[in-house]
């Protein structure tokens, strides 16, 4: 069986859904598993839904229909019938989540959130698969959360890989054509759980690894691997091929178009993984395989915008050693604040963080109660693999560095 992964971006409208149907009947759809994104913004929609919920509820309304008229709109312009069920399936899983609103009595955020937003990539699918046996196309809509189980981590729910691997090989049927969900999974009571922003190349390696794919494809709307992100950066080159060992460490570093968990898997039974343009669907894209040579040999770029560097020093100029280290690091962790940077001498401790969970404003008294505490928002990490003195002198471009740091292969710059 090969996987599939389709993002957001594919089915951002009814061309799009088309697409996806043409790429499945240029490359072949026997024995696939395809997993969808929610549509285009769709889980920014949502997200805007739990915010009202929590902080404008006399907005809440206005924010639900906004993503019913949206896929509405998608519909209408895919099914002729005025009539058809889909119209009923979508309007059932819309007032799924509005009832979840009306009857939850949980504060937490975290958990709201993960009973809310998966619902984009619910709709999602159930109007690609709608669509599919509309165009003769006969498939097997899956619900994920049956198949991916995995802790209450709400929001960055980690794999019980025993249980979601035998779920899996009970429930999909290696002969179909399989359509289902990425992002999201479910708890031991069967509460909704998602495994993080952007986890859908991660459901997708996730099922691959337990059906022992012979290949995982992810189908975006850039050519393939590319050297750089052509949102930051003008010129970029496509990577023919890398291994499993680079994509890694680019995904660490937070290259966009590999999510960071979905290398593990596809190494552990060394399934490769594909990239390739749903605008080309026939063309060469970047295989990522076992013991690959990266071709083109370039410089690869990584730039994280939004950080926070934090600098910590001792206030009576003792070291700062391994218990206090660990003991910030144990901080950060209940604060969910993502390290992507370390830099520490005798007396000083600096680092650079993912505030993604907005944990920085809680962690700063604490840490001032212990240490001299020097904080630099809104700064930006630039990461270069394989880096040459142009390639570096390329991103300063009039930038304050702030924290630098090589090694053999890989130079890293905080900047502001």
């Amino acid at each position: 069986m090969r996987i599939f992964k389709f993002g957001g971006a594919s089915v951002k409208d009814a061309n799009g859904v088309r697409n996806v149907v043409n790429v499945l009947q240029q490359v072949g759809h026997e024995k696939t598993l395809v997993v969808i994104s929610a549509m285009g913004k769709t889980t920014n929609a949502m997200e805007e839904v739990v915010k009202a919920y929590f902080e404008e509820e006399n907005h809440l309304d206005e924010k639900i229909q906004f993503i019913a008229d949206y896929h509405k709109t998608i519909i209408n312009d895919l099914f002729e019938a005025k009539n058809h069920e889909i119209h009923h399936k979508v309007n059932k899983l819309i007032e799924e989540f509005r009832g979840f609103l009306m009857w939850n009595k949980s504060p937490k955020h975290a958990f709201v959130y993960d009973q809310v937003v998966g619902y984009g990539e619910l709709i999602s699918t159930t109007i690609v698969s709608a669509y599919l046996q509309e165009n003769g196309v006969p498939n097997t809509w899956l619900d994920v959360r049956e198949l991916i189980k995995t802790d209450d981590s709400f929001r960055d729910a980690q794999v019980n890989w025993k249980k979601t691997e035998q779920l899996v090989k009970e429930k999909v049927d290696l002969n179909n054509l399989n359509i289902t969900q990425g992002f999201l999974g479910s708890e031991e009571n069967n509460f909704t759980t998602t495994l993080g922003r952007e986890g859908s190349d991660y459901s997708a390696a996730i099922l691959g690894y337990c059906l022992n794919a012979t290949s995982v494809t992810i189908w975006k709307d850039v050519p393939g691997v590319l050297n750089a992100d052509p949102r930051h950066f003008e010129e970029t080159q496509k990577l023919e091929q890398i291994s499993y060992r680079e994509a890694i460490e680019l995904a660490f570093y937070g290259a966009s178009v590999i999510h960071p968990k979905t290398l593990q898997p596809l190494q552990q039974k060394q399934i490769p993984l594909h990239v390739k343009s749903f605008i080309k669907p026939t063309a060469e894209g970047t295989t990522v395989g076992k013991g690959k040579k990266i071709v083109p040999e370039v410089p690869c770029f990584i730039v994280k915008k939004d950080q926070v560097l934090l600098k910590l020093s001792s206030l009576d100029f003792s070291f700062i050693v391994e218990n206090n280290i660990s003991e910030i690091f144990k901080m950060f962790h209940d604060y969910r604040l993502k390290v992507d940077l370390i830099q520490n001498s005798a007396i000083s401790f600096s680092v650079c963080l993912d505030n993604k969970f907005g944990g920085i404003s809680t962690i700063l008294p604490e840490l001032e109660k212990r240490f001299k505490v020097v904080c630099h928002e809104d700064v930006s990490l630039y990461t270069i693999r394989h880096f040459t003195d142009e390639a570096v002198e390329s991103v300063l471009n009039g930038y304050d560095v702030l924290v630098e740091q090589r090694g053999k292969e890989t130079v890293q710059l905080v900047v502001k």
